[in-house]
């Protein structure tokens, strides 16, 4: 029986990745999809997740808008990684079609109550889930599990401590932390363990197929960056990491931990503490992802996009 889940995002490139990887799964039934602003604003977002829809073929999913801004700070967006549309690189095609009126904490709260068991990806900011536990508290008794892309053990991309996603809105992801909802972590130390190295780009190329040469071209747009940035000859597709746990339970390898947030900080706001050696003497509140299965990764990767 497959999984219902709901990707929530921020395209950006490996969002853009993971969805078209979620879509295609035969392991997953995509209720819908809900944006939220962090890698670029919202309506950059929401058209973003619109146009690669499109260039799926599955303008039926559902879209709902989200939050704009993180639940108590100014935006911080990450437009010198995916550049001023948040999807440069290859032209994509407009949208064809346009978001539910119905706001996305609204969304994934009547999603939840009408489901047997419905799992969260979120892969952006975790502002939409912070507010849906916040306004429908009542909603973790039907969300099975929260598999999110974010954090890190050791160190972060965004600052020194932070990984971007929870730097962004390390209010909501404090909340999502300290909620009863089972929540599996997949964060730098995974999505850096699975890059995509530059000798494999032609192998979504030679797909033949419009959306292989689209994510080529993403993977050659994303690649300059981490060339630039870390002298890496290859790309973390971070996000897709998170739908393929989902998809392929045990792909990740990971370890219960406690995790706490940092929230006032003057360095190390949005930092994720992961209390690996249980020093802090606290019950764990998530599996921690540590590492992945990087060929089994990419040829999920392959494989699904062939279906295109």
């Amino acid at each position: 029986m497959s999984t219902e889940v709901i990707i929530d995002c921020d395209p950006g490139h490996d969002d853009a990745i993971a969805l078209l990887l979620a879509l295609q799964s035969d392991e997953l039934e995509v209720r819908g999809v809900t944006t939220v602003a962090g890698n670029h604003t919202l309506p950059k977002t929401t058209r973003n997740v619109l146009r690669t829809l499109t260039l799926a073929d599955r303008k039926d999913v559902p879209v709902a808008s989200g939050m704009a801004e993180p639940m108590v700070r100014e935006l911080t967006i990450a437009d010198h990684v995916h550049g001023e549309s948040g999807l440069d690189g290859p032209g994509l095609p407009d949208p064809g079609s346009s978001p539910v009126d119905e706001d996305a904490v609204d969304f994934i709260a009547r999603t939840a109550s009408e489901s047997d068991g419905l799992t969260l990806v979120p892969v952006g900011p975790l502002t939409n889930i912070g507010m849906l536990l916040k306004r429908y508290p009542e909603t973790e008794a039907s969300i099975d599990r929260i598999v999110l892309m974010g954090g890190g053990i050791y160190e972060g991309n965004i600052t020194p401590a932070a990984e971007f996603n929870i730097f962004v809105d390390p209010e909501a992801a404090d909340i999502v932390f300290s909620s009863e909802i089972p929540v599996t972590m997949v964060g730098l130390e995974v999505t850096r363990s699975a890059r995509v190295a530059v000798d494999e780009f032609d192998r979504f190329r030679d797909l033949g197929s419009e959306v292989g040469t689209v994510v080529a071209g993403w993977l050659e747009f994303f690649l300059e960056f981490h060339r630039d940035q870390f002298g890496w000859d290859g790309v973390p597709i971070h996000d897709a990491c998170a739908v393929a746990e989902v998809i392929n339970p045990g792909i990740v390898e990971s370890e219960a931990m406690h995790v706490a947030v940092e929230t006032a900080s003057d360095h190390a706001d949005g930092q994720t503490i992961c209390d690996r050696r249980g020093v802090l003497d606290e019950a764990p509140n998530a599996e921690v992802g540590v590492d992945i299965d990087r060929e089994r990764f990419v040829e999920l990767l392959v494989d699904a996009l062939s279906d295109y």
